[in-house]
């Protein structure tokens, strides 16, 4: 049974479903605290300043604005990138029909891709509804484990500022073990509308929830017998070591998509379509619910009708507005196979390969000078590209009255930014007919 709804009443439930409330938040961001509050020490209050008891508390904090605080500011802000990482559903699912002389013609025969994309449209006052929450459980940062991320941070350089070591006291550093945990949890309230017999617009409507929590221990190293810098103590008695901890998690609107379709021309054995989306910086960037830009995306669509098997291929650009982000080429081979009248089997892999020189570049190495040259490891996560891989599986279930079940699992290929070892959403889809 196909069921019916006018085009204001599924706008309603749209808004009705989507989540009008926002957790209340705390003053400062979860983007602020990151940085403040792991990688604040001591008690003066600021990033990497130590006990103010002598004149030896600041002479850390340079290191922030002379290349380490490139390694914060790429935690937080892979972080704040993660919801990307959360793709989007498919805008129909179901079986697509088209009318000929008044009367439908099944343009599919399976539920759909999940998340890739096919080149059918729902067809003239054809409905598609959609709800899905996703879960990620981030575990890696360029490939170096999130419980196992380490730093060092360099003493500021001095007269004379060509010779970091000079004063000896140069010589001391700051070694940081960090770990973190970072998840996301996002539901998804979409909708689709047939314009006509080939053009759908759309619009989804993310809800994030950001949970982190991490924890430093901080080690000065000093060169010298006597402990100059400090967290506490005195130079008998110096405390070298220190912990710092943080707790936080946020809720509220992410970065809402609208989309159309054009179906550039359908046959019963292959297709061509565009589909153009359009992210909005809606999303909250400084409790990591965001990015804070905007993204289009415009992408080439071309299915096959092959018995009960379908294969698609995506090609597409994404424009992104934000100063650290890059624009990217994407591909995406996806495929769903009607197993049986109520059961899909989809799959699909994705590559995007990103454009341009990457804006963030992580210290490789401190260089002492004096009294002999000697070199530590900014940090043990590498420069890698941005170039993603990651591969889907799951199936769609049609049960009683249309409605569809989606179960879909994403698996990362490439050690690459922020990634988890698994993305697993669960959703439902509601095609109505018009």
């Amino acid at each position: 049974m196909i069921r019916r709804l006018s085009p204001l009443a599924a706008l309603a439930v749209v808004v009705a479903l989507s989540p009008h409330s926002v957790e209340a938040q705390e003053e400062t961001g979860l983007r602020s605290r990151i940085e403040q509050d792991l990688f604040t020490f001591g008690d003066c209050g600021q990033p990497l300043c130590l006990d103010l008891s002598n004149v030896h508390g600041n002479h850390f904090i340079p290191a922030l604005a002379e290349g380490n605080d490139a390694v914060i500011s790429f935690i937080s802000d892979a972080i704040g990138n993660a919801t990307l990482s959360v793709p989007l559903s498919a805008t129909s699912s179901g079986a697509t029909f088209s009318f000929e002389g008044g009367l439908p013609v099944r343009t599919s025969t399976s539920a759909g891709p999940i998340f890739g994309e096919r080149t059918q449209t729902l067809g003239r006052n054809q409905f598609f509804l959609g709800a899905s929450v996703t879960g990620v459980d981030f575990t890696s940062l360029n490939g170096v484990p999130l419980d196992g991320m380490q730093l060092t941070f360099k003493h500021e350089d001095g007269d004379p500022a060509d010779t970091l070591g000079l004063p000896v006291f140069e010589n001391d550093v700051m070694a940081l073990e960090l770990a973190m945990d970072v998840s996301v949890l996002v539901g998804t309230v979409s909708m689709t509308y047939g314009l006509t017999d080939f053009i759908d617009v759309g619009v989804a409507v993310p809800f994030v929830r950001t949970e982190v929590s991490g924890r430093s221990d901080a080690q000065i190293i000093p060169f010298a017998s006597t402990a100059i810098h400090r967290f506490g103590g005195d130079a008998t008695n110096p405390v070298l070591r220190a912990s710092a901890s943080m707790e936080g998690s946020a809720s509220g609107i992410g970065d809402v998509a609208a989309r159309v379709k054009i179906n550039l021309g359908q046959g019963t054995r292959m297709g061509a379509a565009l589909l153009g989306e359009m992210r909005f910086a809606t999303g909250d960037e400084e409790n990591l619910l965001g990015v804070g830009s905007s993204q289009v995306r415009v992408t080439a669509l071309y299915s096959a009708q092959l018995g009960t098997f379908s294969p698609h291929l995506n090609v597409g650009y994404a424009a992104r507005s934000g100063d650290l982000q890059r624009d990217g080429l994407f591909l995406q081979g996806a495929s769903d196979n009607l197993l049986t009248d109520w059961a899909t089997l989809a799959a699909g892999v994705e590559a995007e390969f990103q454009l341009g020189e990457s804006q963030f570049t992580l210290p490789s190495t401190i260089e002492i000078q004096s009294p002999f040259i000697r070199q530590f490891p900014a940090t043990n996560i590498p420069n890698k590209d941005g170039d993603l891989l990651r591969a889907s599986l799951g199936g769609k279930f049609t049960v009683r009255g249309g409605t569809v079940l989606v179960v879909n699992g994403i698996f990362p290929l490439r050690g690459v930014g922020l990634q988890p070892d698994f993305i697993w959403t669960v959703g439902l889809d509601f095609p109505f007919g018009g």
